[in-house]
């Protein structure tokens, strides 16, 4: 029978089981009426019992077709939910404990237990699943060993699942001039380096060659422009400084060259000339 039909079929009895209460509700006797000292009105006593609510069964009829729909989503959207939650849950998990968590029945499903057993970022050891990063990392001191291995850069997203507060960590060494975080302005890719002066980085001769090609502006203000266009801070304000020279009416001039008077102990280079050293 399938999961459908089992639905179905629970969902007629709990209608045939609330019909049932409600008549026998309906049809059942008064309860009995304590005698007290006080004597109370007939009419009182012999007054029918009201319901006032309704009896209400358990209803597992959401969560029946929550796990249906799981169970008949594609291969990859199941495969998705259990990654997800191995990489949450960083445990290894039996296929029954998979079930359990999240609704997908690994076990009767070939296809989706061959994609999880040969994915890259799961781990089998023929029992259980976990989830398996690329680089089995543990903590902050583990990454930034790792990172000063690899001094011409190592892409966060190679790093950002080994454990769940790895980017927060990153954030920390930066913070602490550890490391450098740096991004690529056209891929929107992160790359972190070791900051560390003892490395020795080995920059290829096209990429020097390019950076020798590269013209800078000739004014100062236009350089800085470029500096606020690729998202850096200038040092300097050349326009501030060039509009409070204005308005205090300060120019800047060339500082003139003093006259060098020759003494006793001037070295002459040209001694074979002396006419050149006659004031």
């Amino acid at each position: 029978m399938s999961l459908q039909e089992s639905l179905n079929r629970f969902q007629r009895q709990q209608e045939k089981c609330q019909t049932t209460l409600i008549r026998i509700t309906t049809r059942a006797a008064p309860p009995k009426v304590v005698q007290s000292h006080k004597s109370t009105p007939a009419s009182n006593s012999s007054a029918p019992l009201k319901v006032t609510a309704s009896v209400k069964f358990s209803n597992d009829t959401e969560r029946l077709q929550h796990i249906n729909a799981i169970r008949k989503s594609p291969v990859g959207a199941q495969l998705k939910r259990v990654i997800d939650l191995l990489y949450e849950t960083r445990q290894t998990l039996t296929p029954e404990e998979i079930n359990e968590a999240c609704y997908v029945d690994i076990n009767s499903n070939k296809a989706l237990f061959d994609s999880l057993k040969n994915n890259t970022k799961v781990h089998y050891d023929g029992k259980r699943f976990s989830y398996k990063s690329k680089y089995d990392l543990k903590g902050k001191d583990q990454l930034l060993s790792l990172i000063r291995k690899y001094p011409e850069g190592l892409q966060v997203v190679e790093v950002k699942d080994s454990y769940p507060s790895v980017m927060e960590d990153l954030q920390a060494l930066k913070a602490a001039g550890q490391i450098w975080l740096l991004s690529n302005m056209d891929s929107q890719e992160h790359i972190v380096y070791p900051n560390d002066p003892k490395v020795m980085i080995k920059v290829d001769d096209d990429l020097k060659q390019h950076f020798r090609e590269i013209e800078l502006p000739r004014d100062m203000v236009d350089i800085e422009k470029d500096l606020q266009k690729n998202g850096m801070k200038p040092a300097t304000n050349t326009a501030k400084r060039r509009v409070m020279a204005l308005f205090h009416g300060i120019t800047s001039k060339p500082k003139p060259k003093k006259k060098r008077e020759i003494t006793k102990r001037t070295k002459l280079t040209n001694a074979h000339l002396p006419e050149l050293f006659q004031s």
